[in-house]
This record gives structure tokens, sequence and C-alpha cells, in this order.
């Protein structure tokens, strides 16, 4: 039996193919290699290169390969993007994605562990977020991933397809040899590192007025190693029959962008220059989760939740690959 991996060649799916293997899983990795790279997963590795919607190439994996759960990973996840162009987000985040559901429960494929984001929350009613908090979503992209939870909640009561929708919050840090290789970036750790490396002048911080200790954006980040041992969990929760879930992963603290800059700097020890810029429309001042259901379902516990260990594992991979991957 194996575990079909999409989006396997990107960050966070690298992490999870990567660990997979080292529990003795027999992976199958697909993905586009649109925001994935190749050599993000060994060459050992059962891979696919196409799409998510392409319901011919999911029906050739089946028949190649004896599936027995899915970790669906692929997906655009630009917000910016998104709101510029929601069409290829609809499509690519919601539309492809019901085309894969389908043929996986045509051949009686019906474990599916889905990377979902705290986007689908929208503006912070209260903080820490909990799983009860109303869903808004203020940007198509995090419109593309609620609806995908709708539909997982239907296809559970019509096919009984059992589920795990993990809501990240921010992903960062390396694992291994999974480092952040995006194109382009938009990530403040993967930023301000490269702003170390002198590859950018000064890192701007957008907003220093908030209602925060420090006046800047409060956000709670999470290493993907702790995000890939989620879905290790959330794998065997399903195999020990558990009923569909959806939970929050963080680690229900957060750092300031301020404070992600200092601890970035004692990490390098290096100079890194700032900016101050006007707040970026729909920043709230403080995204924290609550991820309480994820200690008490999946017995999750983070293992990396201080940010100078995340910023150090980040840091060691960029030193490694400062071309990224290639």
């Amino acid at each position: 039996m194996a575990i079909l991996v999409t989006g396997g060649a990107g960050y966070i799916g690298s992490a999870a193919v990567e660990d997979l293997r080292g529990k003795g899983e027999t992976v199958v990795v697909l993905d586009n290699l649109v925001y994935g790279h190749r050599k993000a997963v060994d060459s050992s590795v059962a891979f696919y290169e196409g799409d998510i919607g392409d319901e011919s190439l999911i029906q050739k994996i089946l028949d190649e390969h004896t599936i027995e759960a899915c970790m669906h990973f692929s997906a655009f996840a630009f917000v910016g993007e998104s709101v510029e162009k929601p069409d290829i987000y609809y499509e690519n985040n919601f539309v492809q994605t019901l085309k894969l559901l389908d043929v996986l429960i045509k051949n009686n494929v019906k474990k599916f562990i889905f990377s979902s984001t705290c986007a689908t929350y929208g503006e912070p009613q209260y903080v820490p977020i909990d799983e009860k908090h109303p869903q808004f979503p203020t940007s198509p992209y995090g419109w593309s991933k609620f609806m995908v939870e709708r539909a997982l909640a239907d296809y559970d009561t019509a096919y009984d397809l059992k589920f795990v929708a993990l809501r990240y919050f921010n992903a960062c840090g390396a694992s291994g040899d999974c480092g952040e290789d995006h194109t382009p970036e938009t990530h403040l750790i993967p930023l301000v590192l490269f702003a170390a490396q002198g590859k950018r002048d000064s890192i701007a911080i957008f907003g220093d007025d908030y209602p925060t200790p420090d006046g800047t954006a409060i956000r709670d980040y999470i290493h993907i190693a702790d995000l890939s041992q989620a879905h290790l969990l959330a794998l065997e929760h399903l195999r020990n029959d558990g009923k569909s879930e959806f939970i929050n992963l963080g680690n229900g603290g957060g750092y300031s962008v301020k404070e992600v800059i200092e601890a970035a700097r004692k990490i390098t020890g290096r100079n890194i220059a700032t900016k101050i810029a006007p707040r970026r429309a729909g920043d709230p001042s403080r995204l924290v989760a609550d991820a309480k259901k994820a200690r008490e379902v999946l017995g999750w516990n983070p293992q990396f939740p201080e940010i100078e260990k995340i910023i150090e594992s980040a840091w060691n991979w960029h030193e490694a690959h400062p071309n990224g991957y290639e």
C-alpha cells in the first residue's frame, strides 16, 4: 500500500514525503512543478509530473500503485495573486481538487488529508482562533480552500470519505533536505534571511502602529517538521477509523515582525536593515491558533515552537542552498 502525495515536490509536501519514507511508508508523488522542485524529491520515489485535475493521469497512478490514502498539498497559495487572478485559484485549488476526489472515490480510496489554511477564517473576531471561529475568508485563496473543506464534509456524508483538514498558520523553517524556495518569495522569514545574505538591501515592516507590544503584527509561526508530523498523525488517525476532522496547526503563541527580525540578527550574526512601510490592507494585528484540538485528537506536540530554532533551521538550509534547489 502506498500514500499518494500531491504537491509532494513543494515546500511542505516534500518534508512530508521525507518523513513518510523515514517511517517506512511507500510514497507516490504527483506534482506539476509549477511551484514545486523535482530536486526536492529523492530520485528513488515514484514521481508523476502533471495536474491533480488530470483524471486520466490520476487513474493511471491508481492502476499502477495500490493507493491507501492521499495527502493533498497541491495548491496555488499567493493571497495577492488570488485577488488579481481569482479564476486560476478557483480552478486549480477547488475544481481540480473535486476531480481528484472523484477519481479517488471511484477507486475506493477514502482516506484524505487536506492542506488547508487559517485563511479560511478571515478577519479574526477573537484570538487565539479555535476551530469554532466563524469562517469568512477575505481572499479568493481563502475561499478556494474553504470551498474544498465544504466539499469534503459533503463527500463524507455522501460517499463515506474520511478526511482530516489541517488549517495551517504560518509555515516556516527547514527540515532535513527540504527548505523554502518560492518564486516569488513573499514570506517574512526567508525574506529576512535574504537580507542577511545580502540579496536584499532591507526588510519592509508593514505597519508599526498595531495594538501589540512593539507595534508590529504578530503571527503564529510553525516549523514544517511539526506540520509534517501532524500529517503522519492524521494518517494514523484515519487508519484507526477516526472520524473526519477540521484541525488547527499552530503553536498558540506568536511572534511579532520585529521579534522575528531580531531573532534572525542573533542567529545569523548579520546586520539586517529595516524600513517602516504603510500597513497592508487586510492585515490583522494578531493571528494566533488555538491548537488544543490537534493535541487532543492527534496527540500532536510541536517539537520546534521557538522562533530561534525555526530561523536557525531555515538559515542553515539557505546557506547550504544559496540558489535554492537550482
